[in-house]
């Protein structure tokens, strides 16, 4: 199984790049994740993060996930075949 269709709670995400600069180089715990967002807790916050708009890592993979490839509730994500271009 790859990264793609992976759980993701519970790991740690770091933001590779975004078109929002304040989010760049964002990281922390998963806390919950829906059909656009991401929630993780950075530093005791939860931040929601939009999957559109960052590129980001998951904790022990060096794998870069665009989140605009990743819109779909959690629950379809998990059984979706990805294309790796």
């Amino acid at each position: 199984m790859n990264i793609y269709n992976d759980n993701w709670l519970g790991r740690t995400l770091n933001v590779i790049s975004s078109n929002d600069p304040t989010l760049t180089s964002r990281h922390g715990v998963v806390i919950d994740e829906s059909k656009n967002t991401i929630t993780i807790e950075e530093d005791g916050k939860f931040v929601k993060l939009g999957k559109s708009s960052i590129k980001f890592t998951l904790s022990d993979s060096s794998v870069v996930i665009d989140g605009t490839k990743v819109g779909q509730r959690p629950e379809n994500r998990t059984h979706k075949k990805y294309r790796m271009a």
